[in-house]
Order: structure tokens, then sequence, then C-alpha cells
């Protein structure tokens, strides 16, 4: 499918504990400015919260009660119906299969059901676009950092569908890592906002590790820009239980964490910049809601005269806004079989 007038996207996201649709519409080739997003409609299930982690079967069950009133609403704010719609873009993966499966299965039979094509989205990628989507000029070159609850990436991106991976976790992702500690701190789920709330009140008397971060690395050592949050975690346990009054200690730990995390990525970012020489810095994902990382990170890279771009909190975290951008990018690519894949490889992605 290759267009160049404008289309009408409905976007369809369930890859893990959020139900979104969204209408956009835009030309494939049109420059980011000229793109309007008409609706967006997303909604959370806090039934995860009694768990403090997401259930993958609770997550499916609630995306199937959800999709088809989420996708009716967004189609009613943006003032539109679905024989208007020019193109369906729906998360293929990655993500829980049993969530992915519920809106590609409805994407599927909408597109059937109208003759509408369908285009499967990467969640990763869509990140970068939804970024692109708050900030214009959140536009290849550019260094991107995705870090979301099951995620973490850190690429080079010279153009838009081409990427070259620098880092990636090696554990956890770092949501996750908020997650696990919040919950280790009685904090509740989702962590990372409540461990930034609590870190706010800290002070800095924990210093925890700096995981695969340390002078003696080097362009070319496997450890230079990857990430592990295995170790840190760790030591705060540790720190955890060793303390006398949990509860007076609770937010120095949050910050002594929070720091710890925030020290890794900017410095793996800046490395990225230094050796790229991009101009620009894209977050994206759940963690770029953090306050304190998009600080230190946009003060870093304006030393190097660089610029951060970040999304706002509503599309840094799962949406369907992100999915139809990302779907007009691919809208060449409708024709093509659309499965959901729990590990569905990063499109264009190459090695460093």
């Amino acid at each position: 499918m290759i267009a160049s007038e404008p289309l009408t996207v409905l976007g369809i996201e369930t890859s893990c504990d959020e139900t979104s649709a969204a209408v956009l519409v835009g030309a494939p080739g049109g420059a980011a400015g000229d793109i309007r997003l008409a609706s967006c409609v997303i909604l959370s299930q806090d039934v995860h919260r009694v768990y403090r982690g997401v259930v993958p079967e609770l997550a499916s069950r609630a995306h199937l009660k959800a999709v088809g009133p989420v996708v009716d609403r967004a189609l009613e704010e943006a003032a539109t119906v679905l024989d208007r719609v020019d193109l369906i873009a729906v998360t293929a993966g990655p993500g829980l299969v049993g969530a992915l499966l519920v809106g590609v299965s409805y994407a599927k039979g909408l597109a059937l059901a109208t003759g509408t094509p369908l285009v499967g989205v990467h969640h990763l990628e869509a990140h970068l676009f939804g970024t692109a989507l708050d900030d214009p000029a959140a536009v290849p070159p550019f260094v991107g950092l995705i870090v979301s609850g099951g995620h973490s990436l850190l690429l080079d991106a010279p153009r838009w569908g081409e990427y070259r991976l620098l880092g990636r976790t090696r554990d956890d992702a770092v949501g996750e890592a908020f997650d696990k500690v919040g919950a280790l701190l009685g904090l509740g789920f989702p962590g990372g906002p409540a461990i930034e709330r609590e870190a706010a009140r800290g002070d800095a008397r924990y210093r925890f590790p700096r995981p695969m971060l340390h002078g003696g690395q080097r362009p070319g050592d496997p450890d230079y820009f990857d990430l592990s949050m295995s170790g840190l975690k760790t030591a705060l346990v540790h720190a955890a239980r060793a303390s006398a009054d949990l509860a007076s200690d609770r937010p120095h730990l949050a910050r002594g964490f929070q720091d710890a995390v925030i020290e890794v990525l900017v410095a793996k970012v800046v490395r990225a910049v230094d050796l790229t020489g991009r101009p620009r810095v894209v977050l994206g994902g759940g963690v770029a809601c953090n306050q304190a990382l998009k600080q230190a990170l946009a003060q870093a890279l304006a030393e190097r005269g660089a610029k951060l771009h970040a999304p706002t909190p509503r599309i840094a975290t799962d949406n369907a806004a992100m999915i139809a951008r990302a779907g007009l990018f691919r809208a060449g690519e409708a024709g093509r079989v659309v499965d959901a894949e729990a590990r569905l490889p990063f499109p264009g992605l190459s090695l460093l």
C-alpha cells in the first residue's frame, strides 16, 4: 500500500496492560508537523496492582472486554467512522502473547469485515515514533533510548526504519527493576512513579553499585553500552533487610536506587552521543516519565551541544497513538501476514 495523500489510520495497542485505540491522519511520507492526532483512548488495567505485577491471563481477559468499546470511543472522539479508515495498524509484538493476540485478532476481524488494509507494528519502534508525535523535531539522525517495563535498548538511528543496536539490558528492563524495587519497599505497583515520589524526599546517604559502568571500559567492550539491573536490585535488597527502620529509610533507599539507575543511563547515552556524533537523543518508554532522568539527560547532553527529546507522560506509556504513527510509516507493508509474536524482531535493526 503506497499513498501520497493523507491517510486516516486506526491504531490498536494491547501488548501488555493498556487497551488503547487512536485515530491519526497524515501522509506516509509527510513531515512530522503535518500529522494530526485526532483521538487517543487509553484504558489501564488496575487489577494488576493487587498482585504487584502484570498477570498475563488477567491482562488478556481485560483486553477482550475492552478492545471493542475502546476502538468505538476512539472513532467517536475523532468524529469519524470505520468506513472512513484507510489503514489499520496493530501492535504485533513484542509483548505478552495472549494480550497481543487479542489486538491482532480484533484488527484482523475489522480489516476482513471492511476490506481495510492492515499493517503490523513493532511496539518498540513505535515508542520512537511516539516521541515525534509530541515533538516534531524528534527525527533522525538520533540516539534512541527506550526504557520501559519490558525492554531497555540503546540505538543509533541514522534514518527512520534503519537502526543500529548499541546496547541492551542483560537481565531486567529498567522499568521492571523499578517495579520490583517498588514492591520490595512496599510502594505498590507500578513502582516507577512511587519510587520517584519517595526519592524526592530522600537524601544520598545510600550509594549503590553502578552496574556495568567503570572507567576502564572502552568502545568495543561487550559491556560498554549494555545495561544490567540484577546486581543493583540485590544491593538494595541487602540494604533494606539491614535497615532497623525501613519506614524511615524508604525515601533514602529509593533515592539511592534511582540515582544509580540514572547515572548509568546518562553515562551510556553520553557514550553513544560521543561515538556517533548525533545531535539529538530521543527518549521513549514508560520510564521516560521520570523527571529526574529527563533533567539529568538534558543537562549532560547540553554540555555536549546535543538535545534531549522526550515524550509527554501520555505518549511515554503504552498507547495506540504511537502505533498509528508507526503504522503510517509502515503503510507500504500493508498486505503482509500479521501474527502476534512475543519476541518480534526489531525491524531494520543491525548490530553496531
